[in-house]
């Protein structure tokens, strides 16, 4: 009977090997390092540190994406253990849809914005590279 009484309190209370336990120490250290991660980016667009706007958008969704991290392990207490791995799996799936989605959506706006109406922007090239006093097309269509 104290096999069987053991073997039922084992399986009830298995919690340090299923998860993660959240403590007051992991809140604060997940609130610090948020504000950390949210004030760097501040101060690099309000001071202006870095000149080139798209290397600060670059290091600034780096910061996010740190960020996105911190909050899952310290709020979200995601890992390998909880749920026997199966919110980390979840999340993986998510994370590729995701990149999937924003890869293919980048990749047909792009090649839309470059396929469609290629005679439109090559007569606009063409109105840009008239020399200085040439009439335009529109000019001669005009004096007759």
């Amino acid at each position: 009977m104290s096999d069987h009484a053991h073997a039922h309190g084992d399986h009830g209370h298995d919690d340090h090997d299923s998860g993660y336990h959240a403590t007051t120490k992991g809140y604060v250290v997940g609130f610090i390092l948020s504000v950390i991660l949210t004030a760097i980016p501040f101060w690099l667009v309000m001071g202006n540190v870095i000149q080139n706007s798209n290397t600060t958008a670059f290091v600034i969704l780096g910061f996010a994406a740190v960020q996105i991290v911190v909050h899952m392990v310290y709020f979200l207490h995601m890992n390998g253990k909880v749920e026997g791995g199966w919110s980390m799996l979840a999340l993986i799936f998510t994370v590729v849809v995701v990149i999937i989605m924003l890869a293919g959506s980048i990749w047909v706006m792009y090649h839309l914005n470059h396929n469609m109406m290629p005679g439109m922007m090559h007569d606009a090239a063409h109105n840009l590279t008239l020399p200085a006093g040439a009439p335009d097309a529109g000019h001669l269509s005009h004096s007759k």
